[in-house]
């Protein structure tokens, strides 16, 4: 009598071997049904194909493929009824999927495991679901995107002060700066494509290890389930997290990119700055402060970030000491894995309807702008073009700064004849290089904050999308 036997349950599938049954500690600690049945329509997706294949290769006969069809179908759509009852005694989503499988359709069911392994089919599963993931996440960076170009169209003149080490440094435009976050994006969807192809290998037909020794047709099941190819390693085949990872890393970077774009949309919103308004469906208030008009949702990205993070950092740990081949240590891949989906996913898609909520104080802006001697630069450079070296000239204009900050006015308020002082060069044109909109248009280079350069830019990057 089997261990299964004398607990008076069903029995598992690897049963035979053992003396007495896992306890119910064991069984709940070790079980992984909880969180990987969102594998299940990818799961019935391959063994369709696997026994298909099976089929064509002359080992399941024509009776038996059509009750695991008809059984799969049912299945599904029991799954999708959310009528499925998942047990924890059956482990995970594939030994819960192939008992009610036998159950509906008895040895053809059972037979549909020749050829593979548990270790095989779950590494499968993954590498299906998390590419239709990537090609769901790369259509919500392109709404993001649409959403930044819609505003960056409405703001190509609208000027602000472009920072660096957070202090004012020169006049932007506003449509360049969201222009950057739209470089970050694409930066990332071409990531998470690089990532999709490298994933796009099939393992299935590596069984447990070492392969089968039955006449499969992996190229087959491949080409059915959308594989660019097949993993050419059995050993690698099943061991392999690196897609995870590398998904993972590219994940941490979107989050990043999106953190930091949260950041200057909680200080812009700032009474200190009041560049911006985010419209209240995205913000909260306070219990105890009636005043308060809290940017939660862009605080709450910035948050998660952390969490992805955390969640990249813990697959390189969970795979730095693995010897080959699979081990029970690969089931804690998924958690990490399927948060991290989850996370950015709802990241992006709230991100962009809270852009589409963004109200610009373009007043506000051009008054930081005037302050911290944003033209300095120009005024430099307006040197050169006279024929002064640029280092003279920057020594001339930090020593006009420095007079402007002793009179309390900004550096197109001083007389031509107190600028003159600082270089005889000096002339009436100068006035048109110490204004923001002549700093910004001065800029009219391939990648410059030039208006018209960021009308281009805007409509290059539709024709990219």
């Amino acid at each position: 009598m089997s261990a299964n036997e004398k607990a008076g349950g069903k029995s598992k599938p690897w049963s035979g071997r053992f003396s007495e049954p896992v306890t119910d500690l064991v069984k709940r600690f070790t079980a992984s049904v909880a969180f990987d049945q969102r594998l299940a329509e990818f799961d019935i997706g391959g063994s369709l194909a696997h026994a298909r294949m099976l089929h064509a290769v002359g080992i399941l006969t024509k009776t038996d493929l059509a009750a695991i069809e008809r059984g799969l179908a049912q299945i599904l759509d029991e799954i999708r009824a959310g009528g499925f009852v998942w047990s924890l005694d059956l482990e995970d989503v594939h030994l819960n999927i192939e008992r009610r499988l036998t159950d509906l359709v008895g040895d053809a069911g059972k037979r549909l495991h020749t050829a593979r392994s548990r270790n095989d089919q779950v590494a499968t599963d993954v590498r299906l679901y998390l590419r239709a993931s990537i090609d769901h996440l790369l259509a919500l960076i392109k709404s993001l995107q649409r959403a930044l170009l819609e505003l960056a169209e409405k703001h190509a003149e609208t000027v602000m002060p472009g920072f660096t080490h957070l202090q004012v440094a020169q006049p932007v435009s506003f449509g360049h700066h969201l222009l950057a976050y739209f470089e970050m994006l694409a930066r990332d969807a071409q990531r998470l494509a690089d990532c999709r192809k490298r994933l796009n290998k099939l393992p299935l037909g590596a069984a447990a290890l070492a392969g089968t020794s039955f006449p499969i047709d992996r190229l087959m099941v491949a080409k059915e389930l959308g594989f660019d190819g097949v993993c050419e390693n059995s050993l690698d085949a099943v061991s392999d997290r690196d897609f995870a990872i590398e998904f993972c890393a590219a994940a941490a970077l979107v989050m990043t990119h999106l953190s930091r774009f949260c950041e200057e949309l909680v200080l812009w919103m700032s009474p200190r700055f009041g560049f911006i308004d985010i419209a209240d469906r995205f913000c909260t208030g306070s219990s105890i402060m009636p005043q308060k008009k809290n940017p939660d949702v862009a605080e709450l990205i910035r948050g998660k970030t952390g969490r992805v993070n955390g969640h990249l950092v813990a697959l390189l740990t969970l795979m730095k000491a693995q010897p080959l081949a699979y081990n029970k240590d690969n089931q804690e891949d998924k958690e990490p894995l399927f948060d991290t989906v989850d996370t950015l996913t709802m990241s992006l898609a709230v991100f962009a309807e809270m852009l589409g909520g963004v109200k610009v104080n373009a007043a506000a802006m051009r008054e930081a702008a005037l302050q911290g001697y944003a033209t300095a630069t120009d005024l430099a450079d307006y040197l050169v073009k006279k024929g002064v070296p640029f280092r003279e000239a920057h020594e001339a204009v930090a020593q006009a700064v420095r007079f402007a900050e002793t009179r309390n006015c900004g550096l197109a308020e001083l007389r031509l004849p107190d600028l003159r002082q600082f270089s005889p060069l000096i002339g009436k044109d100068v006035f048109e290089a110490l204004t923001l909109e002549g700093s910004m248009k001065s800029r009219s280079h391939l990648g410059g904050t030039a208006p018209t350069r960021v009308k281009a830019a805007i409509a290059k990057a539709r024709k990219g999308l």
